[in-house]
């Protein structure tokens, strides 16, 4: 920044703008000045604005605080800009980074682009550009939230969702589902990770007289276990530090309507308490808070864990399992349901060839070997298959050889034996399933260098189930 940029922010003069709405930004620069000009402008503009001084420093905030932008600066002390910042879109995604780059110099601006950024500024700048540029950031995030909602509008019409299966099993699910949507009562939904439930738990919701109202899906596997409390139930001012005002929590914004509580199996054990009070009492309380608020809104809660065992083991209350469990459904595995994979291939497909315009199918003989195909990750394994084939070949047909290697069948390349059947015998080298599943799960993450929830979208698995299998992985590989 100039000098001139450092001073007062009374003597800058820019237009008013649209307040931000409490948007919360993350500053990460070393020099003090920069960050505390930085921090007036955004405040100025409605924004939340924290300081950090360092990239560790960076890290801690982001472990404790959900952030909706950060502005980073690509020349910290001991830290690449660009290790910071995929560090910082490891940890909040859906964040907005702007970065900062100096010397006047855009290399390193653009490759950060790249790598994940929304924009960048060089310096010196003045007040005047950051305040247009966190105007833009503002204006974007509020887009998302409107195209997000849209997209909730757009889903009530859609009944059942867009579930797609004909197979007797999923018949009486949709008998299931049509039960449970009239009804106000919690139901917990279980099935294998990658088989619907948040499909299955906005059918429920859309289908019945809440539809109207909010849909709140949480994540209780990806949650920050510090941030977890204070994300459901919301928080007063100074309950923590940086609570500058308070904040409603998911619970009270889903008023009227359904929180979904995705992987409630991993939920904390000591918030499980609390969350049984808010189901039975109907009142929450914000953390920092010593009065209680009222709720009404439905529960739908989902897990791909054996709740039972859980209960058993100590790591589930046996009283919340109850409450969640008055109604329950289990959506079938695709393994399960197999006439419905060709159903669901001309589903995915047809799709991909009105977004792009080119139509392709597949062969016969790729069509079996999909058929004979076990899906451990279900419909979104089948559906990242399907994406990942129909990018890559480039004729209108797709044969057998074009699928991934696991689903073809195709013999797994042995550098131990020069023949290339592995042991010699002649019927090639049999790997079990678990093994081919552990080798493509670390090979993934190998060749994405390490972004493991890229490599959880990519291999059409859930985060939580990832992580879990890397931890049985870990544990596996000690006791050896």
């Amino acid at each position: 920044m100039t000098s001139a940029a450092l001073s007062p922010i009374a003597a800058t003069a820019v237009p008013q703008i649209e307040p931000a709405n409490f948007l919360n930004l993350l500053i990460v620069d070393d020099e003090r000045s920069i960050r505390e000009a930085c921090r007036e402008v955004a405040q100025s503009l409605g924004y939340t604005a924290y300081v950090a001084d360092s990239a560790e420093h960076a890290y801690r905030y982001l472990d404790t605080q959900a952030f909706d932008a950060v502005l980073l600066d690509l020349r910290l002390p001991g830290a690449g800009g660009l290790d910071a910042l995929r560090r910082i879109k490891e940890r909040r995604p859906e964040a907005v980074v702007i970065v900062v780059t100096g010397y006047g110099t855009v290399q390193s601006a653009v490759q950060a682009m790249k790598n994940g950024a929304y924009d960048y500024v060089t310096k010196p700048f003045s007040l005047d550009e950051l305040k247009l540029l966190l105007e833009r950031v503002a204006s974007h995030l509020k887009l998302k939230s409107e195209n997000r909602l849209l997209r909730e509008k757009v889903k009530s019409k859609q009944g059942f969702g867009g579930i797609v299966g004909r197979a007797p099993e999923m018949e009486k699910l949709y008998r299931i589902i049509a039960k449970a949507a009239n009804s106000i009562h919690p139901v917990l939904v279980l099935g294998e990770s990658g088989t619907g439930k948040e499909m299955v738990a906005r059918s429920i919701h859309y289908s019945g007289p809440f539809r109207d109202k909010p849909f709140i899906p949480v994540d209780c596997g990806s949650l920050v276990p510090t941030l977890i409390e204070s994300e459901l139930f919301g928080y007063v001012k100074g309950a923590f530090t940086g609570a500058n005002q308070s904040k409603d929590g998911l619970m009270a914004m889903a008023e009227g309507g359904t929180i979904f509580l995705d992987e409630v199996g991993e939920l904390p054990v000591d918030l499980q308490a609390k969350m049984l009070r808010a189901i039975q009492e109907k009142e929450i309380r914000p953390v920092g808070s010593t009065r209680r608020v009222p709720i009404n809104v439905r529960i739908l809660a989902a897990t791909n864990r054996d709740l039972e065992h859980a209960v058993m083991q100590g790591e589930f209350r046996r009283d919340l399992y109850f409450r969640l469990n008055v109604l329950s459904l289990r959506i079938p595995a695709l393994r399960e349901r197999r006439q419905d994979i060709p159903l669901l291939i001309g589903y995915f497909l047809d799709r991909m060839t009105r977004t792009s315009g080119q139509e392709k199918i597949l062969s016969d003989e790729a069509l079996k070997a999909m058929l004979a195909y076990d899906w451990p990750g279900n419909v979104r394994e089948l559906e990242n298959c399907l994406e990942r084939t129909y990018a890559f070949t480039s004729g209108p047909l797709i044969h057998t050889t074009d699928l991934p290697r696991e689903v073809a069948n195709l013999p797994v390349p042995d550098a131990s034996n020069g023949n290339g059947n592995g042991n010699g015998n002649g019927h090639g080298k049999i790997i079990p399933m678990a093994e081919l599943e552990r080798q493509t799960i670390l090979s993934a993450i190998t060749e994405l260098n390490g972004d493991k929830l890229q490599a959880a979208r990519l291999l059409g698995i859930g985060k939580t189930t990832l992580y879990r299998k890397l931890k049985d992985y870990a544990a596996h590989q000690f006791q050896s």
